[in-house]
Order: C-alpha cells, then structure tokens, then sequence
C-alpha cells in the first residue's frame, strides 16, 4: 500500500513537472508570437508611416505644380490679354494706314486728274481736252463775255497757237472773229468767220459765222461779197435761222 501511495505521489509529481514544462513552452511560443506580431505591427507601422510621408510629399509637390500651373495660366492670360490689345492696336494701325493710303491715293489721283484729259462738251462737239487747255479757253470767253475784245482777241489768238489741233478750235475761231469783229476789224473777222466754216462746215456756229462774215462784208462796204455770203448760207444750212435772217437781208440788200 505504501509502495502504491509512494509510486502515486512520484507519478503526480512528474505529472506536475511535465505540465508546468509545458506551460512554460507554450509561454515561450507566445511571447515569440506576440513578438512576431509586434515587429509586423511595426514594420506595417513604418510602412504607413513611409507611404503617409510620401503622399504628403506628393501632395505638396501635386499641390506645387497646380500653383506652378495657376501660375502659368494667369501668366498666358496676361499674355492673351497683352497681345490682344497689341492685336487691337495693330488693326487701328492698320486701318489707319489704310485710311491714309486712300486719303493720299485719293489726292494723287485729284492731283493727276487736274493733269489728264477730260471730256467736254462745247458748240455740241464732245472732245477730250486737257485741263489747262480748258481753262485757257474758259478764261479767254470769260474775257469776251466782260466786253474786253482787245484782250479776249490776245487770249483767243494766243490759245489758238498754242493748241493747234484742239477740239476747241473752231469754237475759240467764232469767237475771235467776233472780238474783231467788236474791235472793227471786219477784215480780219471775215478771214476767221470763214476758217471756221472751211475747217468744219457741220459746225453748230457754221451759219452764224456766214451770216456775221455777211455783216461784216456790208460793214466793208462790199455789198457784193456779202450778197454771195447770203445766198452761200441760204443754200448750204437752208433750215437754219441765220438762213431766215439771211433771206431777208437779201432782199433788202442792194
């Protein structure tokens, strides 16, 4: 009985030497675990801790390069906006250079018209003449129309020296021919009251120059030749009323 008593106690003793061995094992593995468990938590800790710093450092490079960006895109506006006004400023530039181009293209050709020919209308005859050409003629009839004859008569010989082949010759030889005729040189007048007729026998002022080569031919006391004139007229402008004029002349004509 003893013997079983003692074997019992040396079998309790091993049993409680071998539990607390195992409590003491399965301590050990805990703590390594916790351990274990702790470092990952760490290592996951400094990963957080590394991605967070990186995100932060993205964030503010991002945050940096939208200001960057902002920066740029006021910039380009002020850009925009300086070369739209340069842009502004060019067209009024333009427009007036092409506003002075027209003023000044506008007065070369002013300036050249008053050089180059134009058409006139005189005694019903269209012809091109140049604007002195005109002009000294205008000035020469306006001389004849104040009752100057001497001076009309100057005028009118000179224009018609100087312009030869113009379409106002035969007009500026009635008018001179009645300047002389108004000065009492009928001779004078009858050789230019003829000229015209010759050079231009379809001429508006033709028989009227007949009619007043007539009257002076009586004034010359050349009766003879002034009834040939009369009879000249009735028969080539028949239709005209110098030719009624010169009808009854004639018949008073002796």
């Amino acid at each position: 009985m003893v013997k079983i008593l003692k074997a019992a106690v040396a079998f309790a003793v091993c049993a409680l030497t071998f539990n607390a061995g195992a409590a003491l094992f399965e301590d050990d593995e805990a703590r390594r675990a916790i351990l274990d468990l702790r470092q990952k938590v760490d290592i996951s800790q400094q990963r957080l801790n590394e991605d967070g710093r990186k995100a932060g450092e993205e964030n503010a490079q991002l945050r940096r390069s939208l200001l960057d960006l902002s920066n740029q895109i006021e910039m380009l506006r002020s850009e925009m906006a300086t070369m739209r006004g340069q842009n502004e400023q060019l067209t009024r530039t333009v427009a007036d250079m092409q506003r002075n181009q027209k003023d000044l293209t506008q007065g070369v050709d002013d300036r050249l018209r008053k050089f180059e020919p134009g058409k006139v209308t005189v005694d019903g005859r269209e012809f091109a003449a140049e604007p002195a050409e005109k002009q000294e003629f205008e000035l020469a009839l306006a001389t004849l129309r104040k009752g100057d004859f001497a001076a009309a008569q100057t005028s009118f010989l000179g224009f018609i020296n100087r312009y030869p082949q113009s379409g106002y010759r035969t007009s500026a030889l009635f008018w001179l021919a009645n300047a002389q005729y108004a000065l009492r040189d009928y001779r004078s007048a009858v050789t230019n009251f003829r000229a015209l007729v010759a050079a231009d026998p379809d001429h508006l002022r033709a028989p009227e120059a007949l009619l007043s080569s007539a009257n002076c031919q009586v004034e010359l006391k050349d009766a003879k030749s002034a009834r040939k004139t009369l009879e000249d007229l009735v028969k080539a402008y028949p239709q005209s009323e110098a030719a009624s004029v010169a009808k009854e002349r004639l018949s008073k004509l002796k």
